[in-house]
């Protein structure tokens, strides 16, 4: 009996690129969609009146409801900027040579701008303290994807100046590590 689960997973010899990436920047725009929409309009609502008699603390009109739970409305807050921000990377990734790329990017720097006044402006005053973690949570997306490509970068550098025997490391003398044959200045490919 063919599992449904083994069929609707990933496979790169039949699915086309041009589909997984459409796939990807649907999936990507809902989670936008549903992380900002959480963001400007937290769960519980936000005080209409005065200090709200389920708060713990006081609370401005206008500011979350959900914040009289500290810890939980905290963990929320930063869950669901990543969230955001791993999505937006996701699009700007996928877009990146896309006609109009320029304006997507303005949009989803503008809309991560108005997620950002959205949060301040339904958070409470005293939780200003913790905005820091805000921001990190918010570039911690991009700041992964930097560093995971800087160490691709540098893994696929070192093995292009090997020789095809060894490709084991490479020496400051422009010769391989392991045998010590001479390795070709102007060439990119790898002798064998």
């Amino acid at each position: 009996m063919p599992s449904w689960y083994k069929d609707f997973q990933y496979n790169p010899k039949k699915d086309q690129a041009s589909d997984v990436r459409n796939i990807l920047l649907i999936v990507a725009a809902l989670i936008a969609a549903v992380t900002f929409q959480a963001g400007v309009n937290p769960p519980g609502g936000v005080c209409a009146e005065g200090p709200h008699p389920s708060c713990f603390k006081s609370h401005y009109p206008g500011t979350a409801i959900y914040a009289s739970r500290e810890t939980e409305f905290y963990v929320f807050l930063v869950s669901n900027t990543v969230a955001l921000s791993t999505s937006v990377l996701v699009i700007i990734s996928l877009t990146c040579k896309f006609p109009f790329r320029l304006e997507v990017r303005i949009a989803t720097a503008s809309m991560l701008a108005t997620y950002a006044s959205a949060i301040f402006a339904v958070t409470p005053a005293h939780y200003s303290y913790h905005f820091r973690f805000f921001l990190i949570a918010a570039a911690l997306p991009f700041v992964l994807r930097a560093l995971i490509y800087l160490v691709m970068c540098k893994a696929n550098q070192e093995q292009e100046n090997l020789c095809g025997k060894c490709r084991s490391g490479i020496s400051e003398d422009n010769s391989c590590r392991k045998c010590g044959s001479e390795i070709p200045k102007n060439s990119g490919s790898v002798e064998v």
